[in-house]
């Protein structure tokens, strides 16, 4: 099987999950009754945050405003800028960042923001030569954020102080390969924000494999971004919503906590996975022997890590609206040759026809062949109970009931959120 058909099977059939977890501090938080009696005028609540957390303009613009325009955002891989003029721009919550590479190799971060009038310079990514122009007049800054040319100067203006209109600075730092950028040019080091979690997401060490174009992809949600993160870390829905998709590891025995906003989880391969494991994934393996599971961190505010034996993927929530949101995955694999992808396809194939990855609905059950619950593919369920969840929540008759064990990590993400607002 061609490696990007067999790695499309391996996504319908694994959830993109990660290494090994040290020291893991499980937290079992009290049941929450938020089915309680409560008058007309009270906020409907989905356990911690009101039911308009969810589904307000309000609380959206405040989140962009409070949360991730004051946070390091994922912008890409180290690749993606690899020699002078090279650059990529990123959405920060209010604030468009962009990254390039100088003359001298370093690289910097800008706000995207002409200091003409406030016109976007650059694209989402791309190669320069010397310079980034302004599409809008001309006006043109060196690699390093430096005005160095406005068009027609001496007749529109007399002259211009070039040195107090440079690009504003913004904050870059590289953390296990992936670009961040920080609105903020005093941020400091990225470690400040991941120390904590660095060595708890996974054995792997992405800078060593490879993406392969073709294993990107991008989707959006019609639902919250604080429902897409809260249904990655809900523990409880993994043996039932994914019980046909995901009985590869044994969720009985995952381990799960939280190191400040950081979520962190893994769990073990269930016995029949696990034995001759070098027989059945369907790539190259990535960690050591002795390093099986899934490990799927949820890093605040919404950058997932999904990485297994074989595969090592990023999982980026991008907010667009109260009720929208969009997802980007990149996944790096092996750093071996086509002949060996083949090989470890072909040598897996027998395990996997026989293993049972199906849909949780079957005949009767299923709309049709188009039915996601039907599909085998453990995204396509994800994303239609996130969708689902979201109609209910404008609904005057929402009410919660009391959280699950395997439900405590939705209750601190919500507990996380409201710190960042100052709500009590």
């Amino acid at each position: 099987m061609h490696l990007f058909a067999y790695f499309a099977s391996k996504q319908r059939k694994i959830r993109q999950v990660l290494g090994t977890i040290a020291e893991v501090k499980l937290i079992s938080l009290p049941t929450v009754n938020t089915t309680a009696q409560r008058g007309d005028s009270m906020p409907q609540m989905y356990h911690e945050l009101p039911a308009e957390a969810y589904t307000s303009q309000e609380w959206f613009d405040r989140e962009q405003r409070e949360i991730f325009s004051k946070t390091w955002r994922f912008a890409g891989f180290m690749e993606d800028v690899t020699e002078p003029g090279h650059y990529l721009s990123v959405q920060a919550g209010l604030n468009n960042l962009f990254i390039v590479m100088g003359r001298d190799r370093r690289l910097r971060a800008f706000h995207n923001i002409c200091r003409h009038r406030g016109t976007q310079l650059i694209r989402a990514v791309g190669k320069t030569q010397k310079a980034l122009t302004c599409p809008y007049h001309d006006w043109t800054y060196d690699l390093e954020g430096n005005l160095i040319s406005v068009p027609d100067e001496h007749r529109e203006y007399e002259s211009v102080d070039k040195s107090c209109l440079g690009l504003k600075p913004a904050s870059v730092d590289i953390w296990k390969g992936m670009l961040f950028v920080h609105p903020d040019p005093n941020a400091g080091s990225i470690m400040k924000w991941f120390g904590e979690v660095d060595d708890k997401v996974g054995p792997h060490v992405p800078e060593e494999l490879v993406e392969h174009e073709d294993t990107s992809n991008t989707y959006e949600i019609k639902a919250n971004w604080k429902i897409v993160v809260e249904n990655y870390i809900d523990v409880y829905h993994l043996s039932h919503l994914h019980s046909n998709t995901l009985q590869m590891y044994d969720h009985a025995k995952a381990q799960y906590g939280w190191y400040g906003p950081h979520y962190i989880f893994w769990e073990p391969p269930v016995e029949e996975f696990a034995k001759d494991q070098n027989k059945k994934l369907q790539m190259p393996r990535v960690v050591p022997e002795d390093q099986n599971g899934a490990w799927v961190p949820m890093l605040f505010p919404g950058v997932g890590i999904g990485a297994s034996e074989d595969v090592w993927n990023v999982f980026i929530i991008t907010p667009l609206g109260p009720d929208r949101t969009r997802i980007l995955n990149r996944t790096r694999v092996a750093n071996a040759s086509g002949w060996e992808f083949t090989k470890q396809a072909s040598r897996s194939a027998s395990f996997w026809n026989n293993f049972g990855i199906k849909g949780k609905y079957e005949g009767d059950d299923a709309y049709d062949e188009n039915d996601p619950m039907a599909s085998g593919d453990f995204t396509q369920e994800d994303v239609y109970a996130c969708e689902q969840q979201q109609k209910s929540l404008t609904s005057p008759y929402f009410e919660v009931g009391p959280a699950a064990v395997g439900e405590s990590p939705v209750v601190q993400h919500q507990r996380v959120v409201r710190d960042w607002l100052q709500e009590k």
